[in-house]
């Protein structure tokens, strides 16, 4: 069993610092309820500490400063840590490459995560992947207007990121990715 400490309070702090203007595409949620998700879902999975703590801070270096926020992660939370937020990080670059781009070397990258950093990484991507199955649901295709992709290259990159994380390693949470992600293609009638 996992115990958490101050060092998850204080990195809890931090995301909200972090992250304190930031809010959810298409929904206006304070984007510290991801963060929550992502720690939440780290933590159910049996994660350590150090995983909880980088499912906090897991997009800090992408949306919120790049290398130098990376580097005070790892002044505050040490290397295991910057290593899974680092790990986790689909751009370095202001402004961001364009979004297919991204997105097909971030698959290429997930063939290799190791065990803590697929954790994370997964667990990202189940709570980004049931908002998306959760609104196409109850707001319907409209949900897709948040993305700068089409449906269809949307659910290829979760397609994608199930092959990629089944090479790493699989688990239960590549499993419920693969879940849902089948029912966002039953909601779109693929």
């Amino acid at each position: 069993m996992t115990t958490l400490t101050d060092r998850f309070d204080a990195a809890l702090r931090y995301a909200h610092q972090a992250h304190a203007t930031q809010v959810r595409k298409g929904t206006g949620a304070p984007y510290i309820g991801h963060l929550l998700g992502v720690a939440s879902i780290v933590l159910d999975d049996g994660g350590s500490e150090d995983e909880a703590i980088a499912g906090l801070l897991h997009d800090a270096a992408e949306d919120q400063g790049g290398r130098p926020r990376l580097e005070d992660i790892r002044v505050h939370f040490g290397d295991a840590v910057t290593r899974i937020v680092a790990d986790c990080t689909d751009s370095w670059d202001t402004p961001k490459r364009p979004w297919a781009e991204r997105k097909a070397a971030y698959v290429e990258h997930a063939r290799s995560l190791g065990p803590s950093s697929l954790r994370v990484s997964a667990a990202d991507k189940v709570h980004n992947s049931y908002a998306i199955l959760r609104d196409l649901r109850n707001i319907g295709e409209a949900v897709w207007e948040r993305f700068s992709a089409s449906a269809d290259d949307v659910i290829a990159y979760y397609q994608g990121l199930v092959r990629a994380y089944r090479e790493a390693g699989g688990g239960p949470l590549v499993d419920e990715l693969e879940r849902i992600v089948r029912g966002i293609e039953r909601e779109m009638g693929y």
